[in-house]
């Protein structure tokens, strides 16, 4: 896409957008002004789109044929998806592969969660399997691991970024990252700041094939 200035745009096809981390990587979008995005949201009515940079296709990512309509034109795939309390990430991934590979598309960057980096006691295991994590539930951690396990079986050039406790919270921009692991003592990171570091991928090889811990 080339833009007024005459300008090349990256275009950005997006899952989850409406979420948190989503809205808040959408604000680093409008304001960097360099990448045009079309985002597929289940519903457009209430939903925050920066028509600057960002156009909305109204679809559901557990479907193949939206999947393919928003990716098949973009140069990168971003997905903020949560897992909507089912098996929404693994039916979705499938498809993003699915559609990435069929029309020649590498690069996808996706939010996971610290429970599925390598435990700092025994690397063998993820998070989730140990002591390390706090959370009561592990439902989540193991939709995600089903992802990244479908993502490493993969040819595509992915990064999952890994955020662990998430607060609401603005990019103060000052935070440790740490391939593979969480950052030693790491307890919180903002949206803010997940977004910020999501962002600078766009642009970065430095986590191809890998998972990344965010923390302060």
């Amino acid at each position: 896409m080339i833009d007024p200035m005459g300008v090349i745009m990256l275009k950005i096809a997006l899952f989850g957008g409406t979420g948190r981390v989503g809205q808040a990587f959408l604000n680093f979008v409008e304001e960097d002004g360099r990448y045009s995005v079309y985002a597929l949201v289940r519903r457009t009515e209430g939903a925050r789109i920066p028509d600057k940079c960002c156009q909305a296709l109204t679809g559901n990512a557990r479907n193949q044929h939206d999947v393919e309509s928003l990716i098949k034109d973009s140069d990168i795939v971003v997905s903020c998806l949560n897992t909507d309390g089912d098996d929404t990430l693994t039916v979705s991934i499938e498809h993003m592969i699915n559609a990435m590979n069929a029309h020649r598309i590498k690069r996808l960057i996706t939010i996971g969660t610290a429970g599925i980096l390598n435990a700092r006691q025994n690397p063998d295991l993820y998070r989730f399997e140990t002591n390390e994590s706090k959370r009561r539930s592990a439902r989540a951690a193991q939709e995600h691991a089903r992802v990244y396990e479908r993502l490493r079986e993969s040819e595509l050039d992915w990064t999952i970024v890994c955020p662990t406790y998430l607060p609401d919270g603005p990019a103060l921009k000052t935070y440790r990252f740490e391939q593979d692991v969480l950052p030693d003592g790491g307890k919180e990171i903002s949206t803010g700041d997940t977004a910020h570091f999501l962002f600078k991928q766009l642009e970065s090889d430095q986590f191809v094939k890998a998972r990344v811990g965010l923390a302060y």
